[in-house]
């Protein structure tokens, strides 16, 4: 049976090659953040989480967004801005971690700018959730 030629052919990405190059891009940026705590073995484990977790939000993101171009709908648009969202809050945790800057504070209200982004990520999953496509 021959194909339709008058359809476009989806170009797909592999997604275990976009795993490493993401993994690689992040741990090429951050390593300079984590090389002063190499010697600190307690602290490290912590950071190594801090990583892994913002390179996972990272991959999330990215193939959320590529999803979304391909099919432009709320959900996914929600999804994609949720997943971002978590890759900010990761980044800030991160940098907490290695003592390039603490927690942004809103001293009046005692609550950590990462915690309002953690907040506006669920309200994404959420809002992406009850979305009714009609």
């Amino acid at each position: 049976m021959q194909r339709d030629r008058s359809e476009p052919v989806q170009e797909s990405i592999n997604k275990p090659i976009l795993l490493a190059l993401i993994t690689a891009l992040v741990i090429g940026v951050v390593a300079p953040l984590v090389m002063p705590h190499l010697a600190h073995p307690s602290m490290i484990y912590h950071i190594i989480l801090h990583i892994a977790s913002l390179t996972i939000a990272v991959f999330l993101s990215i193939v959320s967004l590529l999803a979304y171009r391909r099919s432009t709908g709320a959900r996914l648009l929600f999804m994609t801005l949720g997943f971002m969202a978590l890759a900010t809050a990761e980044f800030l945790y991160l940098l907490d971690a290695t003592g390039m800057m603490g927690l942004f504070d809103i001293s009046t209200l005692n609550i950590e700018l990462p915690h309002i982004i953690l907040l506006a990520m669920l309200a994404m999953f959420g809002l992406g959730m009850l979305k009714v496509n009609k």
